[in-house]
């Protein structure tokens, strides 16, 4: 996923702000979702959103205004009802941030985690 920094995405010390890397892997995450076919009216169908329980990032290289990125994330590691999502934002060759999310799978109508479905550990380990 292509990403630029714009001028918003800048904090006081004159580069991309640390909130701003944490949207931007989320972004990547639903993008990928979305691209597996999986968008958030699918899960509703489903009855079972994943949720984030929690972030690990390590920020590497600062960007600044206009610098472009790459954003790239796959599934590192299956549970039963969670996943760990790992992602590198690219500048070029090399690797500006690295996340590791933690995503529980979780029932709409009883807010507790559930199993992860067959069909989704294929959809988003090979996707589609």
């Amino acid at each position: 996923m292509p990403i630029t920094a714009s001028a918003g995405d800048i904090d006081e010390l004159g580069h991309v702000s640390n909130v701003v890397y944490l949207r931007w892997v989320l972004d990547v995450a639903m993008g990928h979702s979305r691209a597996v076919g999986w968008d958030y009216e699918h899960y509703l169908a489903a009855g079972a959103v994943f949720v984030v329980r929690r972030h690990e990032i390590d920020y590497i290289a600062q960007v600044r205004e206009g610098e472009q990125l790459v954003g790239e994330t796959w599934i590192a590691d299956w549970r039963l009802a969670s996943c760990t999502r790992a992602t590198e934002l690219r500048r070029g060759d090399q690797v500006v941030v690295r996340a590791a999310t933690t995503w529980a799978f979780m029932s709409l109508a009883s807010g507790r985690p559930i199993r992860i479905t067959d069909e989704l550990r294929t959809l988003f380990t090979t996707d589609g």
